[in-house]
């Protein structure tokens, strides 16, 4: 296991993994190929399926509950949760998939693969 900055925290942050000062990506979740501070590879490092998985058990987890809370409190139109619920989950992935990718892929620099 390497030492370095905390996983977690340079992955939220979207910073390289080695350093933690340079850039992790290269657009919304293309990898950049070097770090531009301290020369680290990262563009074999690979997230797959994973971020994406955890978006969507986060966001099916809290967002129910936010409706049915709604629907308790203010009882509106079924129109209304038709309109807000599909922004909500788009916006939820939107904001939420980038650092849930930035932390895989920092966890997977430190922890590496069982084939490296």
């Amino acid at each position: 296991m390497t030492s370095g900055p905390s996983p977690i925290a340079v992955g939220i942050a979207c910073r390289c993994p080695a350093c933690g000062r340079g850039r992790l990506f290269d657009g919304y979740l293309s990898v950049v190929e070097t770090c531009e501070v301290c020369g680290e590879p990262l563009r074999t490092r690979s997230s797959g399926d994973g971020p994406a998985v955890f978006v969507i058990f986060a966001l099916g987890a809290i967002l129910p509950v936010f409706a049915w809370i709604l629907q308790i409190l203010f009882s509106p139109p079924i129109w209304v949760h038709a309109v807000l619920w599909p922004v909500a989950v788009v916006a939820g992935t939107v904001l939420l998939l980038r650092p849930f990718k930035g932390v895989v892929v920092a966890l997977e620099y430190r922890h590496g693969t069982p084939d490296q």
